[in-house]
């Protein structure tokens, strides 16, 4: 069975750090980008970050660039996303999916997981 499952959301105060896991299930990452989207209340669902597992490229949008950082470990089959100094705004459920392709458009992703809420407190 194909899953994807997030985990390490949380309260945090501005400033603070949280890291985001993405375990991945019935099928192996390697051949996949993944990204982290998030979705406020009210709001899209936005990308934030992207990895292309086939060279290693990783994307950012430009309110998370410098704080996010994301990263792949193949041998545990997970996607991490590493957010210092977190803002007010950066408060919304997150989500990790994959893409066949490459870094792309939201409508080529695939699997998705069911999201970890993170909420950012002033």
């Amino acid at each position: 069975q194909v899953q994807l499952v997030e985990s390490g959301g949380g309260l945090v105060q501005a400033g603070g750090s949280l890291r985001l896991s993405c375990a991945a299930s019935g099928f192996t990452l390697d051949d996949y980008a993944i990204g982290w989207f998030r979705q406020a209340p009210g709001k899209e669902r936005e990308g934030v970050s992207c990895v292309s597992n086939s060279d290693g490229s990783t994307y950012y949008i430009d309110s998370v660039k410098g704080r996010f950082t994301i990263s792949v470990d193949n041998g545990k089959n997970t996607v991490y996303l590493q957010m210092n100094s977190l803002k007010p705004e950066d408060t919304a459920e997150y989500y990790c999916a994959t893409n066949p392709f490459s870094c792309g458009p939201r409508d080529e992703y695939d699997y998705w997981g069911q999201g970890t809420q993170v909420t950012v407190s002033s």
